[in-house]
């Protein structure tokens, strides 16, 4: 299992001290948080496009890069890093050929049965008022679900008026980074 191999170099790197390069603290040395997607094209490429190392940004990952909700857990990050460990500045980072753009709720909810889910969880689910096909929904523009987080952010009513908070499309070859404009 992949698993085990993981844990196995996590064993050596810790005998032969392979974290002292990372030793940072919790605070991050520019004050940025950035949001983006959970994408494997952007775990390098990102931080090697902006020049970041270990300690100077806070990374919040999710699929799309995108905050679905305002109080869910990716604007909760946000506000911890704000109030908690001075993030001064929030880049909302999306991409070109993103797998959560057009992403179908009825699909994913065909292979969730196809995988076990009963229709008994999902109907329980429902019970609750949650809006499933919403919640498991993709996006159809980048450049529109981007601007949408920004203006989320921007009009919090948790996240002070001096907080910057910019939008930005990368593309997940080349790493180039455009900022959307007219989010506010």
């Amino acid at each position: 299992m992949m698993i085990d191999e993981l844990l196995k170099f996590n064993r050596d790197f810790v005998k032969n001290k392979g974290y002292e390069k990372y030793r940072t603290d919790k605070y991050p040395d520019k004050k940025i948080a950035i949001v983006a997607c959970m994408d494997t094209r952007l775990v390098e490429l990102i931080p090697a496009s902006l020049g970041l190392k270990n300690g100077d940004v806070k990374m919040i990952k999710n699929a799309g890069g995108i905050i679905t909700h305002p109080f869910g857990s990716v604007m909760r990050s946000l506000l911890v890093g704000i109030y908690e460990l001075g993030v001064e500045e929030i880049m909302i980072i999306g991409h070109t050929d993103c797998g959560a753009q057009h992403m179908n709720s009825k699909e994913m909810l065909h292979h969730m049965k196809e995988r076990g889910v009963s229709d008994d969880d999902i109907s329980m689910i429902r019970y609750f008022n949650i809006d499933l096909e919403g919640w498991l929904s993709g996006f159809d523009d980048v450049e529109h679900a981007v601007c949408g987080s920004v203006r989320l952010v921007k009009h919090h009513p948790l996240v002070p008026k001096n907080i910057i908070v910019r939008g930005f499309i990368i593309n997940s070859v080349t790493g180039e980074l455009t900022e959307v404009c007219g989010c506010d």
